[in-house]
């Protein structure tokens, strides 16, 4: 019997919700747990299990991993709110706002140390092959990470460069979640690898959706403030696509907006959004992120799982599409 998304979702929450860093003094444990707790889907992991579970393997040979993944995914946003100067997360405070920035860093750098710890608990036969793609993605997000702090001062960014930066920072954790769940349930490594190349077009398309929200989306289902990436200078898809097709006195505005020092943010936020819209870049985006979601439902097709899986895989990626937050 395999479980459900939603049911996986209730099992690691019940799991997740037991776990402790167990460390001293208190305001180092305390935005661990605080960050754990502010909620989110748990994609991450429950396709790690909804993988391990595909190819026969048990929900609690593969929790350690799921584990790690979702610890180690949230030391990434500690660290990257305190890059980008966030306030908000998930409509709660971020940590180095409730906290300060000293313990924000030192609480993100010791949840992956404890994201390191739960790996090793992996059965020893599949643990080198796990720890072999856990190593791999976590460098690539730190790459990705410091290509996006790159593109603040790089006014020569492309989209081929924008789509790199991406699928480290965000895809390859996707992909690579749902790789290792496919090596402890037992995959082939032709398998293992396409589940692979599942996760990372879906992990594309996840972060342009997480641009169109940005833009677009609505403040009470996002959980962030809508037209952050446009008043940081954000060079998203959006943006990037934008500057590549406007011209005249679309581009000449678009770029005023971009360079001014004392506007409002308000302002700035309604400018830009109604040069996207002139533009249409919602639907050239959309269209974009569709590309990614059909590359994946292709990788899925090679997949040698029983039907029924391969459909609730499809049916979680249909409904990213439509997300709201």
């Amino acid at each position: 019997m395999t479980h459900s998304f939603e049911e996986l979702q209730l099992l690691f929450n019940k799991e997740l919700g037991a776990y402790s860093p167990a460390v001293e003094p208190n305001n180092l444990q305390d935005p661990v747990t605080y960050t754990l707790g502010m909620g989110g889907k748990r994609l991450r992991p429950v396709l790690l299990l909804m993988a391990a579970e595909a190819f026969g393997g048990k929900i609690e040979h593969a929790m350690p991993a799921a584990l790690a993944i979702e610890i180690f995914h949230n030391s990434t946003l500690i660290h990257d709110d305190i890059m980008d100067h966030a306030d908000v997360r998930r409509n709660q405070p971020t940590v180095h706002k409730e906290w300060n920035v000293n313990t924000a860093i030192l609480s993100g750098d010791l949840m992956i140390i404890k994201a390191s710890e739960e790996i090793s608990k992996i059965d020893v036969d599949k643990l080198k092959d796990v720890l072999k793609v856990y190593n791999k993605i976590s460098t690539q997000v730190c790459e990705g990470q410091q290509y996006d702090l790159n593109f603040e001062t790089d006014d020569q960014v492309t989209i081929s460069d924008y789509m790199k930066m991406i699928r480290l920072k965000t895809s390859v954790l996707l992909a690579g979640a749902l790789q290792i769940g496919a090596i402890i349930g037992g995959a082939s490594v032709d398998n293992a690898k396409n589940m692979y190349c599942f996760g990372e077009n879906l992990g594309l398309a996840f972060q342009l959706q997480d641009d169109l929200l940005d833009a677009f989306g609505d403040l009470k289902t996002f959980g962030k403030k809508i037209g952050g990436d446009i008043v940081a200078n954000k060079k998203t898809f959006l943006l990037l696509k934008a500057l590549e097709i406007a011209q005249g006195a679309y581009r000449d505005e678009l770029t005023s907006l971009i360079n001014k020092k004392d506007i409002k943010e308000d302002e700035k936020i309604s400018g830009v959004l109604d040069i996207y819209n002139s533009l249409n870049i919602k639907a050239i985006t959309e269209d974009f992120m569709l590309q990614h979601f059909n590359k994946a439902f292709d990788y899925l097709g090679k997949i040698d799982i029983p039907e029924q899986n391969k459909e609730t895989l499809k049916q979680i990626a249909e409904n990213l599409v439509g997300r709201k937050s």
